[in-house]
């Protein structure tokens, strides 16, 4: 009797990157992708710094739904969405009502934008750039306009600043916390970025929270908490983004933070796991690119009947902001020690150290950048 298909909800770099490892392994089983949208494969991460380069949302694109079916030999249902996960018939239900059997399910769910809770009749022309649609919806926005303003000074909302800067824009970026990138870097990084931003014409309001949304004409108004005003064109949301957990969590599966699974990325179902940005990794939610890599593999090898357990190495990340070169590597939440911090005119470098000076997390950023791998051999694991 042939093996039930591999069934993979999700088509972003989880989702491809765990079917095109098993597939290197395995052969011959039969996979199947679920994506709610076109089902074609691109670099999420390219979409925060593309616009200074002018790509397109077509000249993003990788390859699309047919052509990764044929490249990896399997099955993409594209449009489709499903409704109800049964994991003691093994089986998962289609919004048309159709219900494809699993062997093994993987939820590479991913994850929604988190949006804040404003007042105002523009609370509806709020922006956020989660995947290749939404881009194709902010050029669209952009067309005619000059000034933009972002909500959230996070890795994702400096991105865009720069990248819209570079590319012509008046940017202004609003933030409740003190400095740009306030829960990775120490204080004299987040200046030090700040002021290279602020060279190339970003405006950042910090400690101050957007209140109303209203529309005036073709723009948009903003009122903040300490009174400021703000119009713009085009209002952009990069506050953060939370775990699709609600398909997991109406199975039975448990859900924390993210889609609760074990090292070997395994939920409460012993044939149902969860990887990518809706996964929680015993307690640890990780939404970048090495992270799900790592996971990927493990994971397909554990599909092809060798299970396996993720391991996650010191996985600095770098961020996306030309004008001024940034990796960090943040210590564990929990870690003990303190930052030991350089500063000059051409970058910072602030080292997280323990009362033993044992190296647990580092944050670099202009010239000194260039050290980045050297440091990375002296961190501990993320996971071992």
């Amino acid at each position: 009797m042939s093996r039930q298909p591999v069934v993979i909800i999700g088509s972003g770099l989880a989702g491809y990157t765990v079917a095109r490892e098993f597939r290197k392994l395995d052969a011959e089983t039969s996979i199947q992708i679920i994506s709610a949208d076109h089902g074609g494969f691109y670099s999420k991460p390219m979409l925060s710094n593309a616009l200074a380069t002018g790509k397109t949302p077509l000249s993003i694109l990788n390859a699309n739904a047919e052509k990764m079916a044929e490249q990896l030999k399997m099955t993409i249902r594209s449009h489709s969405r499903v409704t109800a996960i049964d994991p003691s018939g093994k089986s998962v239900t289609l919004r048309d009502g159709e219900k494809l059997p699993y062997s093994q399910l993987i939820l590479a769910l991913g994850a929604d934008p988190v949006r804040l809770p404003l007042e105002g009749d523009g609370v509806d022309a709020i922006l956020s750039v989660n995947d290749l649609d939404d881009y194709h919806q902010l050029c669209t926005a952009l067309q005619g306009k000059k000034d933009v303003t972002i909500l959230g000074a996070g890795l994702i909302g400096c991105e865009f600043a720069n990248d819209l800067a570079v590319a012509g824009y008046r940017v202004r970026v609003i933030d409740i916390s003190a400095r740009p990138l306030g829960r990775l870097l120490p204080q004299a990084g987040g200046a030090f970025l700040q002021h290279r931003l602020e060279a190339i014409g970003i405006v950042f309001h910090m400690g101050a929270a957007t209140q109303r949304v209203e529309r005036i004409h073709e723009s948009l108004r903003l009122t903040l908490d300490n009174g400021e005003i703000i119009q713009t064109d085009v209002l952009l949301s990069a506050i953060g983004l939370r775990p699709r957990t609600a398909l997991a969590e109406a199975a039975g599966i448990k859900v924390n933070r993210g889609v609760a699974v074990s090292r070997s990325l395994q939920t409460r179902y012993s044939d149902i796991y969860a990887l990518g940005d809706c996964a929680e990794v015993e307690g640890r939610v990780l939404p970048f690119v090495m992270p799900i890599m790592h996971a990927a593999r493990g994971l397909a090898a554990t599909l092809a009947r060798t299970p396996t357990l993720v391991r996650y190495p010191a996985m600095p990340v770098v961020v996306k902001t030309p004008a001024c070169a940034t990796v960090v590597s943040p210590p564990d939440p929990n870690a003990q020690g303190e930052w030991l911090i350089e500063e000059s005119e051409s970058g910072v470098k602030a080292l997280f150290q323990s009362a033993e000076g044992k190296l647990l997390g580092y944050a670099l950023l202009g010239t000194v950048t260039k050290e980045k791998n050297l440091l990375a051999t002296q961190l501990p694991a993320v996971m071992e």
